[in-house]
């Protein structure tokens, strides 16, 4: 697999792509991807992540001040109030300079909340008390079961242990940073580990500022992996068969409200450089993240081509979609 290294000098912006920097999806909150490596393999991730990868063929990793320069632009441009979401198509915490990134995020005016997604796997007391240090607000704990053979499963290693990350979970509950349990409910797996995590964010303490829980609905995704036999389902079926039934029994409300919840309101989108169906040419930079992909920038924006034949030099391209400012082109 290569390994790309994004700094200010490779000339690869910030802008543009789903698999690294940031992403703008028309509100106060920022994702910000500083790399994409993962060191489980879960069955139903969406991308395909991990050390048994059938389709990745590279990862990407981003110098922190080339990272911060252009969230503090983005910051800004968005106004008072932003939200830092640090997530990945991996484990950000494989990120060794996470905590820095961290404290740097809480030092640039705009921003007022910095969150973290993680499978909960590398977190210690150290890194844990790192980041609170650093002024992280929240930790979204992928924890997607409790019984042990399950989570194993789900997390696709056999070294993965459910009891270190359970008190991971609750180091984090004690501490200044708030817990959130984010399981993927994928039916006919975990349809009865669903109750167990949620009385085990009540008992933990998650939930202080923010909601303790936010269940996320099992998806099937062109270039992700799928268990075998799952059906997704459908949004209605997600909150009136499945969210209802655990509110009733929890007594909890986890049908939850972007802007109630998290403070999440909408805010103009950085401009787009493109518009669909536009025919550009983009300089080829780097590999893509799957095979027969390649990286091309033009106007300061990440394309990623797909079915791309060459791996230097300009290549003209249709641009196929432009939505929340990720651009993916075909060459024509």
């Amino acid at each position: 697999m290569a390994h790309v290294r994004i700094t200010e000098e490779s000339e690869i912006p910030l802008l543009g792509s789903l698999y690294f920097g940031i992403i703008d999806r028309g509100t106060n909150i920022l994702q910000v991807r500083p790399s994409c490596g993962c060191n489980l393999n879960c069955p139903f991730c969406s991308v395909d992540a991990g050390p048994e990868s059938k389709t990745r063929a590279t990862s990407y990793e981003v110098d922190m001040e080339y990272l911060l320069g252009a969230v503090e632009e983005i910051a800004q441009f968005k106004g008072e109030g932003v939200e830092c979401h640090i997530d990945s198509p991996g484990e950000p915490l494989m990120y060794h300079r996470l905590p820095e990134l961290v404290a740097a995020l809480r030092r640039i005016e705009c921003v007022k909340t910095i969150s973290l997604q993680t499978n909960g796997t590398l977190l210690d007391a150290a890194k844990i008390a790192a980041l609170e240090s650093g002024g992280l607000d929240r930790i979204n704990l992928s924890l997607h079961a409790i019984d042990p053979a399950i989570a194993r499963t789900l997390a696709g290693v056999d070294w993965f242990d459910i009891d270190q990350v359970m008190n991971a979970a609750r180091s984090v509950a004690q501490s200044r940073i708030d817990l959130l349990i984010a399981p993927v409910f994928i039916p006919g797996i975990n349809d009865a580990e669903i109750p167990k995590l949620i009385r085990f964010a009540q008992e933990c303490g998650a939930g202080r500022r923010f909601p303790p829980l936010g269940i996320q609905k099992f998806e099937h995704y062109r270039y992700g992996r799928s268990p075998k036999g799952v059906k997704a389902q459908n949004w209605w079926q997600f909150f009136n068969r499945s969210i209802k039934q655990w509110e009733k029994e929890s007594g909890l409300v986890l049908r939850l409200d972007a802007k109630r919840d998290f403070g999440t309101v909408r805010r103009q989108f950085v401009p787009l450089a493109f518009s669909k169906g536009e025919k550009v040419t983009v300089e080829i930079r780097a590999p893509g993240w799957i095979h027969g992909e390649m990286l091309g920038v033009a106007r300061n924006r990440v394309v990623s081509v797909y079915n791309c034949e060459k791996e230097t030099g300009q290549v003209r391209v249709k641009i196929v979609s432009t939505k929340h400012n990720i651009y993916t082109g075909m060459p024509v």
